[in-house]
């Protein structure tokens, strides 16, 4: 018997429905002759606890860490029981075995450590599935390969796994146990990625607090040419006293000169137009869809996640959701106009919008070579039925079939303005924009766009027919959203400055990845670190004082970076893993060495923040089980343990029963 064993259940339906014979269902399984195709749930095994290497770990006493796994040990997720012991029973009956996780790093991790922790000693072959398409699924099926060929990805990614352990568990005991000390009872978690995305929180917070604003002044002139009338604003030279910015810092000059202009003539002495076509947005990836969620319907992370969840499994009505592509495979190309039609049928305004499409056009969404491990969101040619989706529901699935629908609009051509005026000696500037082809943009907003500059030729006069001068004042940063702390995490090299970090975190997926940044979110307000103000997510006086007490280095992205280098290294260009751990140990030696208990406490009397939400004596928000942020849907995710330390938390209740002891649990 042919084994198949595919990374998550609808992969698994996609496989059985490729093969030539009729397929059955078995327990955990498909059966189509003499192939059987199970799956995984997403990650079935974590790293084991402490306690798995020592009993006495299960304490946690600072004295044992670093903690240091000789032979490394992987142990069954809580829910993962039932269909490992599916895959046990099948691969006892199997004479060779297909490995069918997702072709990328984490995909080759996903389902090689179940192989090898089941004893499988037999041949492996490696199934690349990107698109889920039967005929692409059977030319796949037709082009097996060795599976050896992608043990450095393997080790790449096992590498990763116990690198976050190590990390996460080391750092949130000690932490954890430095803030007894000063006096805190709950967990304090670190993580490689939880713990800098804080910091951007706790970053930002203190840039809105410490903003002092700064008052500038800004002069207008309506100003009456020869076609008509326009708004333009004084360009102050360098003899005034500007910022860096170029605003007037003086409201005299501004003054004196609104004084002057009403009645005054002057002439157009620089005229420029540029036109601009602008293709329509790509489909979405799972984060670029949070971003537009949040922002057109006040969504949050984690509720996208959870709808597009429902959207793909219950109503079947949009393809795999937790992508990180924008593509799409050409082949889907010719069959867009039939889904898109389907995906269509229920809903009136993609109906409208759907009538509007020129399937002729062809863009460059389409694209093999931009299509990784999933391609991007899209719907799956299945009329929603109205009466079964909620409103978030029926939001979510309109913005996805929007953007494949877009594909099929005319781009977006704008012809740009620039004008500057002379008056009596002074510069003034207007701009506009003329729409010469909306294109796709009315499927994208409805509101009324700036009216155009009225027609101009360079040289012609004009008079000034008002003039006015508004105070204005600098305004400090906006406080980070769901929105825009995803986009930060998926742009997060804008927030570094060395250049060669810069590159390397641009080449990489970003802090978390399409699967963990909801759930990361979602951790950091369980725990007591973020709170939600509105819209706004805010660092509470803990998640404060907790990056307050941390090696700079622990809350900042470039370990990421540094990390995704060597791992390239492993998964490339073959290296070895162990330097790369050996490394971590060295560092990880250095940070435990600076948990001081004094400066936390010292922290946590200084912290400043927002209050966190009523919890139910709850302090630190103690750990989940896992040692990594889950994702939030049922089975688990690819790329857990990057989120900080969770199973090990167990072994850490607080409580006043053990507030007596400092360095133990």
């Amino acid at each position: 018997m042919r084994l198949i064993i595919a990374e998550k259940p609808s992969l698994a339906r996609a496989i059985a429905d490729a093969l030539p014979a009729a397929v059955r269902r078995e327990d955990g399984a498909l059966v189509a002759g003499d192939t059987t195709v199970t799956w995984c749930l997403g990650h079935l095994l974590e790293q084991a606890p402490p306690e798995a290497y020592d009993p006495a770990l299960k304490s946690w006493r600072l004295d044992t860490l670093p903690i240091l796994p000789e032979q490394w040990k992987l142990a069954p997720r809580p829910k993962a029981r039932g269909q490992i012991a599916v895959i046990r029973r099948l691969l006892k009956q199997a004479g060779e075995v297909v490995h069918a996780g997702d072709p990328d790093r984490e995909g080759q991790l996903l389902v090689q450590e179940v192989i090898e922790h089941l004893g499988w000693k037999g041949p492996v072959s490696r199934l690349l599935v990107s698109d889920l398409n039967a005929p692409a699924v059977k030319r796949a099926l037709s082009r097996l390969e060795d599976n050896a060929r992608y043990a450095p990805l393997y080790r790449a990614a096992q590498a990763r796994s116990r690198a976050d352990w190590l990390y996460g568990i080391n750092l949130t005991r000690a932490w954890t146990l430095i803030g007894r000390q000063a006096g805190n009872d709950g967990v304090l978690s670190v993580g490689r990625v939880q713990t800098p995305v804080l910091g951007l929180v706790v970053r930002r917070d203190a840039e809105i607090r410490d903003f002092t604003p700064k008052p500038f002044y800004v002069l207008w002139a309506d100003l009456a040419v020869s076609r008509g009338r326009l708004r333009a604003w004084w360009a102050p030279g360098e003899g005034h006293l500007l910022d860096d910015q170029g605003r007037l810092l003086e409201r005299a000059p501004a003054a004196a000169l609104a004084e002057r202009l009403p009645g005054a003539e002057g002439r157009l002495t620089k005229l420029e137009r540029r036109d601009k076509r602008q293709a329509a947005p790509l489909p979405y990836s799972l984060s670029a869809l949070q971003v537009d969620a949040a922002r057109r319907h006040g969504l949050s992370a984690k509720a996208v996640l959870d709808i597009c969840q429902r959207l793909y499994e219950r109503h079947q009505l949009i393809t795999y959701p937790r992508s990180d592509c924008r593509h799409l495979p050409e082949e889907h190309f010719a069959g867009a106009r039939r889904t898109l039609e389907g995906a269509c049928a229920g809903d009136d305004t993609l109906r409208g919008w759907l009538a509007g499409a020129d399937f002729a056009k062809r863009s460059k969404a389409w694209n093999d070579k931009q299509v990784g491990a999933h391609h991007a969101l899209a719907p799956t040619g299945k009329t929603a039925d109205p009466a079964t989706l909620s409103r978030q529901e029926a939001d979510v699935f309109r913005l996805i079939a929007r953007n494949v629908l877009a594909q099929f609009y005319p781009a977006l051509s704008t012809r740009e303005v620039k004008a500057e005026f002379t008056i009596i000696g002074e510069l003034f500037r207007a701009r506009g924009q003329e729409i010469l082809d909306p294109g796709w943009k009315p499927l994208f907003t409805t509101r009324d766009e700036a009216p155009p500059l009225p027609p101009l030729d360079e040289g012609e006069a004009c008079r000034v027919e008002g003039a006015g001068v508004e105070d204005r004042e600098t305004r400090p940063p906006e406080p980070f959203t769901d929105a825009s702390l995803i986009k930060a995490m998926m742009n997060i090299a804008r927030y570094v400055d060395d250049p060669e970090v810069r590159r390397t975190l641009r080449d990489a997926d970003g802090l978390g990845t399409e699967a963990t940044r909801a759930g990361i979110l979602e951790t950091l307000e369980t725990r007591g670190y973020l709170v939600r103000e509105g819209k706004a997510l805010r660092a509470t006086r803990l998640g404060d004082a907790l990056i307050a007490s941390l090696p700079e280095a622990v809350s900042r992205p470039e370990r990421t970076a540094l990390w995704e280098q060597r791992l390239s290294a492993i998964a490339e260009d073959g290296d070895a893993p162990a330097p790369f751990l050996d490394a971590l140990v060295t560092d990880l030696r250095e940070l435990l060495g600076r948990a001081d208990a004094g400066r936390l406490r010292q922290s946590l009397a200084n912290a400043r923040g927002a209050e966190p939400a009523a919890r139910s004596g709850r302090s630190g928000g103690k750990a989940r089980r896992g040692t990594g942020s889950r994702s939030a849907s049922k089975g688990g995710s690819k790329g857990t343990g990057r989120g900080g330390a969770g199973k090990a938390a167990k072994g850490a209740k607080a409580g006043t029963a053990r507030r007596k002891r400092s360095t133990s649990s």
